[in-house]
């Protein structure tokens, strides 16, 4: 735990990921009982300049857009955890058992990967969305499952070359030697040598929820019920924000918080290399 700390407190820029994204989980865990969210469109109120009452300004409804802001990054994290989780499980399961068991069941495994990492994610998200029933609006939960399930290739094969180079340890080969079993390998010796690895994977993964809902969202590929960052910028460009001067705060705004907690998500990822990574390490 003291290597957290000692690299925290040495790089400037890891630190500084870290605020960003305790502000946003913050945000998202306090900041709707403060500005709860009320879509009520209020027509005498349309596109007001940022003031004291109204920081942000409002959209083309009249509507507060830092209340919007706010409300919507509970679901943007949200989505983005739950689909991290999901891309971490398939590719752990996926990985672990293709690296520990080998054989045709390597084989098999690793040229059902192929087959996902040949199909472009977007393209296939766009497949699966339009399989979906027209007009039906997507809970929390399957929309990660639908990210989730279409980016875990890569780590999934990252996660079987790691297998791979750990089952060839010394503690590796003793523990088969005691017939101890795969189950006992893989669950008290592979995966706790692994959750490292699986923790940095985690927040890269988070990266690639945010990115990819915004982009379902905000190009209304998929239907969503509440308030969401993507959501927020369909509506925008719906109101053409880029050509409407007085609209692109509203448009700004989330593309903002977007890039903001993207790099706060790549500079803990990179942090956490160093942490896990002896060889990246620098004597203070």
């Amino acid at each position: 735990m003291s290597n957290y700390f000692k690299v925290f407190r040495r790089k400037p820029t890891a630190m500084a990921g870290l605020i960003i994204v305790i502000f946003f989980i913050l945000m998202a865990l306090i900041g709707p009982f403060f500005f709860p969210l009320d879509l009520r469109a209020y027509p005498a109120k349309r596109y007001l300049p940022p003031s004291w009452q109204h920081p942000l300004g409002t959209d083309a409804y009249g509507r507060d857009v830092l209340m919007q802001i706010i409300n919507g990054s509970r679901d943007a994290l949200f989505i983005a955890a739950l689909t991290g989780l999901v891309t971490i499980f398939i590719a752990t399961v996926i990985g672990v058992s293709s690296g520990m068991l080998g054989g045709l069941f390597d084989e098999v495994l690793m040229r059902i990967t192929d087959t996902f990492l040949l199909l472009p994610q977007y393209p296939l998200l766009l497949l699966i969305a339009a399989i979906l029933p027209a007009g039906r609006e997507l809970t929390l939960v399957e929309v990660s499952l639908i990210i989730g399930i279409v980016q875990w290739p890569n780590t999934a094969r990252a996660i079987r070359s790691q297998v791979l180079a750990l089952r060839e340890r010394p503690f590796i080969e003793a523990a088969r030697c005691l017939n101890l079993g795969n189950l006992h390998i893989i669950f008290r010796e592979i995966i706790p040598n692994l959750m490292p690895y699986l923790v940095m994977n985690f927040f890269l993964a988070l990266t690639g929820g945010i990115y990819s809902q915004v982009i379902l969202f905000s190009l209304g590929i998929l239907r969503f019920t509440s308030v969401n960052w993507g959501v927020m910028i369909n509506i925008a460009m719906a109101e053409s924000a880029l050509i409407n001067q007085r609209a692109w705060i509203y448009l700004f705004s989330p593309i903002i918080c977007i890039v903001l907690l993207q790099t706060g998500l790549v500079l803990i990822s990179s942090a956490l290399e160093e942490v896990f990574n002896p060889r990246l390490r620098t004597e203070e």
